[in-house]
């Protein structure tokens, strides 16, 4: 069997496509084709409220590709999601109606909450019975999730992210709205609470740590990194650090909100899974075809 994700973000587009391998109980996720876009649907929507012309006409090649590599993959199953910039874009359901008109391609676009459902799905496998805070930062919107255990007790979703950057005083509102979100809901989590963290911004991070044999770092070597990688301009972090572009501009603004999320619910280090959206859809879309619940999925490589 084969199943596809299309994650449609604010800051990036992605696709996966994997193959299933079932060995009596174990299921294994086989990496077929991943594909990351920069298409930064952002940009638009969070200064003008409408994802323009030029970019429409992008995204619907963008869109027609990745039709074309579902069939050509034959896929057995697919699940298409769009999240803060398209559900913000005032044009965002007319140009979703228009990629299921003309490429026969359905797309959903789903709320913070539904976002942090999916996201939940990746990584409780990953957790025990401790206290967590889940921290995915995406473009336009910040999905905090708190955990007990494998069970998620209260979530929330906040207007800011790596593109949709906040100055001044409207980012400390935006601070004080999490921190008074924590007093409500939260105020007396059993220590100590551990931080995870999804999104491309703490991956990205978490690689330059260089912390090889581990799956974590500490909110004192984050803050270190952020200062680090803070000391180069837009152009020394694509050609020393190796970053991307649209991974340039966003790293910092994105790793002050992991830190800060990290300080209000007395976080002293953060696990790094690297998952994010695209696997708990696929997750998601793996127990809807097979009608089957799951809790534990091996990850393989392409090769």
């Amino acid at each position: 069997m084969k199943l596809a994700a299309i994650d449609i973000g604010s800051n990036a587009i992605r696709l996966q496509v994997i193959r299933i391998i079932k060995e009596g109980e174990r299921i294994s996720f086989k990496n077929q084709e991943y594909i990351r876009f920069p298409l930064r649907l952002g940009r638009d929507v969070f200064s003008t409220g409408r994802i323009s012309e030029d970019t429409v006409v992008n995204f619907e090649k963008l869109m027609r590709t990745f039709k074309l590599l579902l069939e050509l993959y034959d896929v057995d199953g697919y699940i298409a999601r769009a999240t803060s910039a398209m559900r913000e874009a005032k044009n965002g359901k007319d140009i979703i109606q228009r990629i299921a008109t003309y490429f026969d391609l359905k797309i959903g676009i789903i709320s913070g909450k539904e976002e942090a459902e999916y996201l939940s799905k990746a990584i409780v496998p990953y957790l025990d019975d401790k206290t967590y805070i889940h921290i995915d930062v995406g473009g336009g919107s910040t999905e905090i999730n708190i955990y007990e255990g494998k069970n998620r007790v209260n979530a929330k979703s906040f207007k800011m992210g790596s593109v949709r950057q906040l100055e001044g005083r409207n980012r400390k509102a935006a601070f004080r709205s999490i921190s008074q979100w924590r007093d409500k809901v939260a105020p007396a989590l059993k220590p100590p609470v551990i931080a995870v963290g999804t999104g491309g911004n703490i991956n990205k991070l978490f690689k330059l740590s260089n912390q090889k044999y581990r799956n974590s770092i500490s909110l004192a070597e984050l803050q270190a990194l952020r200062a680090y990688v803070g000391e180069f301009t837009y152009e020394q972090r694509m050609n020393i650090l190796k970053m991307n572009p649209d991974r340039a501009d966003v790293i910092i603004p994105a790793s002050e909100i992991y830190t800060e999320v990290m300080r209000i619910f007395g976080s002293d280090y953060i696990m790094v899974p690297g998952v994010g959206l695209k696997d708990g859809l696929l997750y998601a879309l793996y127990e809807d075809v097979a009608q089957e619940r799951i809790e534990d999925i091996e990850f393989l490589g392409q090769f």
